[in-house]
């Protein structure tokens, strides 16, 4: 979508925009019957992803670090359909043992899964580590939900094999996935402080999870599984995301007004991608506004695609054998 469309809330192809909410792309959608997990589903777009599909009948399963906001969410939920369905798990994307803890707790609930939104992110952080040692955006964004989705893959196969439902899986990347390092992933110098650039760093994280939908759905579409799996660029809202550099997006805000969507809107093509029957069959794919659009050249490269895999398996496979 271009800068114009994107200003004035024009539709696209597949007949939504900008402009179009999260309820408005799902209107008349019967969600009922699948279950689906959200990381970050307790906050910003991922609360009203949440939200949504709960109200379109879908069970909802939030995976939250802070647990707190997580029974405010539900109860939000809750308040607003008192017949949601609606669990909350403790979850810390930059923590693998409670990746594993967060699938574990998932499968003693027994429930099927359908729908898995990779949403959870951090941005435009200092430099840290996380507990494994990773660098925390790359840890948070990328590896997280690469071992989450690696953990989680084996019930959604057998959900879809067994109803006969494709499931889904959306990874938020971001239009930043093209400002990244020179050479794309910095695959030496994750960890690396001299040569972190915070902006560059997050670009890099949302390079990989464009990177990591692209390879994942390679692999399924070889094995036959019957499970699709696309990214999206959720567009530019002032969330909690900002925290880091609240002063600078304030200031940003104010002359780029007409660029920002609310979050209502900033849900939208994640509940496209992840309930619109016009999506069904189509994998590897990467959306913004609710329409398809061409990523960066990096996010193409299959050859870059299947490094990455291999680099974040051997970064995860101390914690649990994929």
């Amino acid at each position: 979508m271009g800068i114009l469309a994107l200003m004035t809330g024009w539709a696209g192809p597949s007949g939504f925009g900008s402009a179009t909410t999260a309820e408005q792309v799902t209107e008349g959608i019967d969600a009922s019957g699948l279950t689906a997990i959200i990381t970050g589903g307790a906050s910003g777009i991922g609360l009203e992803t949440s939200r949504v599909l709960a109200l379109r009948g879908a069970h909802v399963v939030i995976g939250a670090r802070n647990m707190e906001a997580a029974k405010e969410a539900k109860k939000a939920i809750l308040d607003q359909c008192e017949t949601a369905k609606v669990d909350i798990l403790k979850l810390d994307l930059c923590s693998m043992k409670s990746i594993a803890s967060f699938a574990k707790s998932f499968h003693a609930l027994n429930l099927p899964l359908n729908i898995l939104i990779n949403n959870a992110g951090i941005m435009f952080c200092p430099f840290q580590l996380s507990e494994d040692g990773t660098e925390t955006q790359f840890a948070t964004n990328h590896i997280g939900h690469f071992l989450l989705t690696n953990l989680l893959l084996d019930k959604m196969k057998h959900t879809a094999r067994v109803t006969g439902i494709q499931g889904r899986i959306v990874n938020l990347s971001s239009i930043a996935h093209s400002h990244t390092y020179q050479d794309g992933i910095q695959f030496d110098k994750i960890n690396d402080e001299l040569s972190y650039n915070t902006r560059r760093a997050y670009g890099q994280s949302k390079l990989a999870n464009i990177l990591h939908a692209n390879e994942l759905s390679r692999r399924l579409q070889e094995e036959g599984a019957n499970i699709t799996v696309n990214s999206v660029h959720p567009g530019l809202i002032m969330t909690n995301l900002m925290r880091h550099t609240v002063i600078i997006m304030k200031i940003l805000k104010m002359f780029t007004c007409l660029l920002w969507k609310n979050v209502p809107q900033g849900a939208a093509t994640t509940c496209y991608a992840a309930l619109h029957p016009s999506l069904r069959g189509v994998t590897g794919k990467y959306y913004a506004d609710c329409n398809e659009l061409e990523p960066s050249d990096f996010a193409k490269d299959v050859k870059l695609g299947k490094k990455l895999w291999d680099f974040s398996s051997k970064m995860v496979e101390e914690a649990v054998s994929l």
